[in-house]
Order: structure tokens, then C-alpha cells, then sequence
């Protein structure tokens, strides 16, 4: 709610206001520089707002750190993705899982669980640094699923996919969604925006 973002002398977000209702996927969009990005850090607990507040089923949690807000069910990917490229597909997806499971066998059948999930079952052994493009988004979309979450943030998740790719991780995210994991993303493919979104916000 009314959320401002200011670096110095630099407005990066002004006075923005959103809602996502639970089980919903709803899309962010706007020009590069618009600040989308910037508003997930704040929603996520990376950023602190100049002005402005967030909740999150009905608590609120503007000065929550990020690992307290991880727990309490936000998830969020990130723009620019970098896996852990010493450790292979499964022990990167552990990584994440590890925030609910703290018996490694546990977070492993998790790991793998959510492999299939996002299509990575064949790649588990497979060191994360020999993933192409679409396969490190696909890791990404699992490190932050394997949290757990009940909201989940995409940051243009889609980014350099080919037009074969995004057609296939579509029904994914519908897949996610309809496993109970609410979805805010922000995305330039307007044919994903479109196909997905029950309702977009512009920047």
C-alpha cells in the first residue's frame, strides 16, 4: 500500500499500490526502469520502503527481514540468475528445501519432488553451471519453489526463452497455481501476461 522507494535524490518507486488474492496469478508489467523490480525487493524484505507499507495475509510485515518473511511462505526469484555452479541441479534445489526440511534425506525427496515439478527430473545429477538458458530459469523457478511457498514472485522468469520454451513452462506455472501457491509476476512476454494473468498492474 502506497509504497515509495527512494535512493537518494532517486524516486525509483512512486506511491504504488497492489492487491493478490490468494490463488491467483497476477501480472506486473512496464517499461525497464519502471521500478518492478526494485518493488519486489521491497515486497520481499531486501528493501526497506521510504514510505508505505506491506502485508501479507494480513500481517504486517514492512520491517520483516527476508529469511523471516521466506518462513512465513514468500518466495521470489531473481532477475539475473546465478545457481550455485559448484553443485549439481539436485543440491541446488536442496538448498531451498532445507528452509522446511532440515533432515537431508528429507530436503533431497523434496529436492526431487519439485523437479519433476518444473521438468527437471532428467538433469538432477547434471552440474547447475552446464544448464542451458531455460534450464537455469526452470532452476531457478525450483530453488524458490522447494521453499515452500504460499506466494510466489517471478522476476521475469521468461526472459530469453525461445517462443517452443515459454509455451512449455506455461502450464507449469498454471500447475504451480493450482497446487495452492499464489503467483505475482513480472514479465515483458505479453503472450505469457496475457495466457495467465486474471489481472495485471502497470508501472
Amino acid at each position: 500500500r502506497n509504497v515509495t522507494m527512494r535512493f537518494g535524490g532517486l524516486v525509483a518507486v512512486n506511491d504504488a499500490s497492489l492487491s493478490v488474492p490468494q490463488g491467483s496469478i497476477i501480472g506486473l508489467i512496464g517499461p525497464n526502469g519502471a521500478g518492478k523490480t526494485t518493488l519486489f525487493a521491497v515486497i520481499a524484505g531486501f528493501l526497506k520502503p521510504t514510505e508505505g507499507t506491506v502485508a501479507f495475509l494480513g500481517r504486517d510485515v514492512t520491517r520483516e527481514h527476508p529469511h523471516h518473511r521466506a518462513a512465513m511462505g514468500i518466495a521470489r526469484t531473481f532477475q539475473i540468475v546465478q545457481p550455485f555452479s559448484g553443485l549439481n541441479v539436485c543440491e541446488n534445489i536442496t538448498v531451498g528445501a532445507y528452509l522446511r526440511h532440515h533432515k537431508p534425506a528429507d530436503a533431497v525427496a523434496k529436492a526431487r519432488d519439485v523437479a519433476r515439478q518444473v521438468g527437471l527430473e532428467r538433469d538432477l545429477d547434471k552440474s547447475a553451471a552446464s544448464l542451458t538458458v531455460a534450464g537455469r530459469k526452470r532452476l531457478e523457478l525450483a530453488r524458490a519453489l522447494a521453499t515452500e511457498p504460499q506466494l510466489l514472485l517471478l522476476d521475469e522468469v521468461l526472459a530469453g526463452l525461445t517462443q517452443s520454451e515459454i509455451r512449455d513452462i506455461i502450464p507449469v506455472f498454471r500447475a504451480i497455481r493450482d497446487g495452492g501457491v499464489t503467483i505475482l509476476m513480472i514479465e515483458h512476454v505479453m503472450q505469457a501476461v496475457m495466457n495467465l494473468c486474471e489481472n495485471v498492474y502497470v508501472l
